[in-house]
C-alpha cells in the first residue's frame, strides 16, 4: 500500500518511518495531484489552525473531502484528529468532520505538561498538548482507553488517536488504521459541498 503524509506542517517523516518500517511506500503530500497516487493517508500532528491554513492556501480541502468519501484509510495523529473531528472547541474552530466526536484542544496540558504512558489496553502512548475526546456519536468505535477516556477510535475508514504513535515503537496503530480490510465507509463530512474557505 502507499501512504501519503499530508506534510505542511507538524512532524509528518517520523509517520512516513513508520509506514515504510512496515513496507508500505510513503510519499510526502503537498499538492492536488499527489492524492491521485496513494491508497491511503495520514494527517499527522502538529499545529492544526496553521495546517488549516495550508490546506486552503493550496487548495487540497476538496481533495481531502474526495479522498475520505471515497471509503481510503485514513490515519488522524492528534493536531489530525481535530481536523479530523465535526466539532472542536477550547477554543472553537472548523474542521473536516470526518469523524462524528466532539472534542478539546489540548486538554491533556500545554507543551511542558508532555508525558508518556501506557493504554489501558496496554500500548504505549506519548501526549504533547493532545487533544481531548469529549464525545462519540453512535457510529464510532473505541478501539483505545486511558484512564477509561476514549484515547483511540475509528469511524468507517478513518482512525484516529488523540496522541502520537510515530513517536513510540508500536506499529499497533498503523496496522489498525492501514489493513486490507479496512471498512470502506465514512460518514459524510459536514462541510462537502461548500467552496473551500479560511
Amino acid at each position: 500500500m502507499r501512504i501519503g503524509i499530508l506534510a505542511l506542517q507538524g512532524a509528518f517523516e517520523k509517520h512516513a518511518e513508520m509506514a515504510r518500517s512496515l513496507g508500505h511506500e510513503t510519499i510526502l503530500v503537498r499538492r492536488k495531484d499527489d492524492f491521485e497516487s496513494i491508497d491511503g493517508l495520514v494527517l499527522p500532528g502538529g499545529e492544526s489552525t496553521v495546517q488549516l491554513k495550508l490546506i486552503v492556501r493550496f487548495e487540497l480541502e476538496w481533495s481531502l473531502m474526495r479522498f475520505a468519501v471515497a471509503g481510503h484509510p485514513i490515519l488522524a495523529t492528534c493536531a489530525g484528529l481535530i481536523l479530523a473531528a465535526r466539532t472542536v472547541t477550547q477554543p472553537e474552530q472548523r474542521s473536516l468532520g470526518f469523524v462524528d466526536v466532539r472534542v478539546a484542544r489540548n486538554a491533556w496540558g500545554r507543551q511542558i505538561d508532555s508525558f508518556e504512558a501506557m493504554s489501558d489496553e496496554g500500548h504505549p502512548l506519548v501526549f504533547i498538548r493532545a487533544p481531548r475526546i469529549l464525545e462519540v456519536g453512535e457510529k464510532v468505535d473505541v478501539l483505545g482507553r486511558f484512564r477509561g477516556e476514549p484515547v483511540l477510535i475509528r469511524q468507517g475508514n478513518v482512525t484516529c488517536a488523540t496522541f502520537h504513535p510515530e513517536l513510540t515503537n508500536d506499529p499497533y496503530v498503523y496496522r489498525l488504521a492501514f489493513r486490507k480490510s479496512q471498512a470502506n465507509a465514512v460518514a459524510q463530512p459536514k462541510n462537502d459541498t461548500h467552496a473551500p474557505h479560511a
